[in-house]
């Protein structure tokens, strides 16, 4: 009789516990398989200068940002402006741009409108090098070192404090290493 009742008050301290632990998480904190893994390999136009590519690999030997945006994006808006100043205020660091699921006109558009802090963007309109990255939303940040590792990946909008107390300390360590 007792067992009768005990199993669903255990089932019910077991959900509580799960409930409890799950809303402690971070949502922006998305582990990602990528992380300490080759960046994935794309072949994409740039967005400004279409008969041109960008791959990866062309930055090997050099620490960088991939910073997945779209003109249809209110948090990438939000993120912009950090990231503008972020750029003005690091010259030497290579912020690259993975404009996704966009179509190229909006995005240059938009670049004109907010201001370009990239070195370049590139033109993922199909959104399949996206897929390779595993994003699932906008905007998404990466940061890859010279050997081509992605070491971190910010999920949803960076700002100045993410880009003061993360992105940044990372960049400096990884500058650092030797090759």
């Amino acid at each position: 009789m007792k067992l009768r009742f005990l199993l669903p008050l255990g089932a019910f301290v077991v959900m509580v516990i799960f409930l409890g632990i799950g809303l402690k998480l971070d949502p922006h904190e998305v582990p990602s398989p990528l992380i300490d893994k080759s960046a994935p390999s794309f072949t994409l136009a740039q967005l400004h200068e279409p008969q041109k590519t960008f791959s990866p690999t062309d930055m090997k030997g050099k620490v960088w940002l991939l910073n997945v945006w779209a003109s249809w994006c209110a948090s990438c808006r939000q993120e912009h402006v950090f990231f503008t100043e972020f750029a003005r205020a690091n010259p030497s660091v290579n912020l690259i741009g993975l404009n996704y699921k966009d179509e190229r006109e909006a995005g240059m558009q938009w670049l004109a409108r907010l201001g370009n802090p990239y070195l370049l963007s590139v033109s993922d309109t199909e959104g399949m090098a996206g897929l390779d990255w595993g994003v699932y939303g906008v905007p998404e940040t990466f940061v890859i070192d010279k050997k081509g590792i992605v070491r971190h990946k910010q999920t949803g909008p960076v700002d100045l404090t993410i880009l003061q107390t993360v992105i940044m300390p990372l960049i400096e360590k990884l500058n650092a290493e030797a090759q």
